[in-house]
C-alpha cells in the first residue's frame, strides 16, 4: 500500500497497445523529465516531483513491468524496447526543451531517448546511473544473475527490492516504515516481480549480450549531448555505480557541474533531496553554483 501523503499524484497512462505505460504529469511549463531504475519506480522521484511541479511541468514514468505500469509475464523485457517505450511517451506528448533526469537504468534508457532525438532535449541531471559500457558488476548482482537461483531470490524472496531499501541508502533513518512500504508496493507478487529480474538479467557486460549493442550506440551517441548544460549529483558511497561512473560520464561531459555527496548511497534523491531541489532550481535558472 502506497500511503497518499507521500505519492499524491494522479495517475495519467500512455496506450502503447496492449500495455498501459504509467507516468507521472505534475505542474505546467518547460517539461523535467524524471526516469527511474530498478528496483525503484516513479516513487523515487515524489520528492523532487513536489518541489518542482510549482515551478515546472514534471513527468514520471514508470518503466513496463514497474510502478503502476503495466507487467506483462511475456513481454521483451530489454533496453532497446524500454527505450522504445519512453521516446514514444516523450513524442506522444510532444515534450520539447526537455531537462532530462535520470538514475540507475533510466540513465541509458533516458540518455537513449535523448541521442535519438537531441534537439528536444535541453539539460541534463544525471543521478548514480550509466550510459556507456562498463564491465563492473558487483558481487550481489552477479548472483542475482544465476538461473534459477536469481529467480528464487528476486520472484520468489523479493530480496532485490527489500535489500535496496536497506543497503542503497546511507541515511537509513530515512527509510521509515511508510517509505520502504512504498518501494515495495509495486512487487508484491512472483508475476509483479518479472522487471526486477529482467533488468539484472539484461546487464549488458560484453558484446554476446543481448542489450549491449543497444548500449553501445547510446555511448556512441553521447557527443551529441556535449553542449548542454550537465549537471552530476553522486552518492559517493554507492556501491554498484561507484564513482568510478561518474569519472566515466566526466570524459563525456567534462564542463558539467558536479556535487558530490559523501554521505549519499545509490537511492541519492532519497538520501539527500533537501540538498538537491536548490540545486536543481539554481541549474534551471541558469546560475553557476
Amino acid at each position: 500500500m502506497v500511503d497518499p501523503a507521500l505519492y499524491p499524484f494522479a495517475p495519467h497512462y500512455l496506450d502503447l497497445d496492449p500495455i498501459q505505460y504509467h507516468y507521472v504529469d505534475e505542474g505546467e511549463g518547460e517539461p523535467l523529465l524524471l526516469v527511474h531504475g530498478n528496483p525503484t519506480w516513479s516513487f523515487y522521484y515524489r520528492d523532487v516531483i513536489k518541489g518542482m511541479s510549482p515551478h515546472m511541468r514534471v513527468i514520471a514514468p514508470d518503466h513496463v513491468g514497474c510502478g503502476r505500469s503495466d507487467k506483462p509475464q511475456h513481454y521483451p523485457y530489454r533496453l532497446a524496447q524500454h527505450i522504445a517505450n519512453l521516446e514514444e511517451l516523450v513524442l506522444r506528448l510532444d515534450l520539447r526543451d526537455v531537462t532530462l533526469g535520470v538514475h540507475d537504468w533510466g540513465g541509458p534508457i533516458g540518455l537513449g531517448v535523448a541521442v535519438r532525438h537531441p534537439e528536444r532535449f535541453r539539460r541534463l541531471v544525471i543521478f548514480n546511473t550509466s550510459g556507456f559500457r562498463s564491465t563492473l558488476m558487483p558481487p550481489l548482482l552477479s548472483l542475482a544473475r544465476i538461473p534459477l537461483f536469481g529467480d528464487l531470490m528476486i520472484r520468489g524472496c523479493n530480496l532485490f527490492a527489500l535489500a535496496a531499501t536497506y543497503i542503497a541508502i546511507g541515511h537509513q533513518e530515512r527509510m521509515r516504515p511508510e517509505v520502504r512500504a512504498g518501494y515495495l508496493a509495486p512487487y508484491d507478487s512472483w508475476a509483479n516481480r518479472i522487471a526486477t529480474l529482467r533488468f539484472v538479467q539484461d546487464i549488458p557486460l560484453k558484446p554476446s549480450d543481448p542489450s549491449y549493442a543497444t548500449l553501445a550506440e547510446v555511448e556512441a551517441g553521447l557527443p551529441l549531448l556535449a553542449d548542454r548544460p550537465v549537471m552530476l549529483i553522486w552518492g559517493m558511497r554507492d556501491w554498484v555505480f561507484t564513482p568510478a561512473f561518474l569519472d566515466g560520464f566526466l570524459k563525456f561531459f567534462p564542463a558539467a557541474r558536479v556535487h558530490r555527496l559523501d554521505d549519499a548511497a545509490h537511492l541519492v534523491v532519497e538520501d539527500a533531496h533537501e540538498r538537491i531541489l536548490p540545486w536543481l532550481r539554481e541549474f534551471l535558472s541558469g546560475v553557476r553554483v
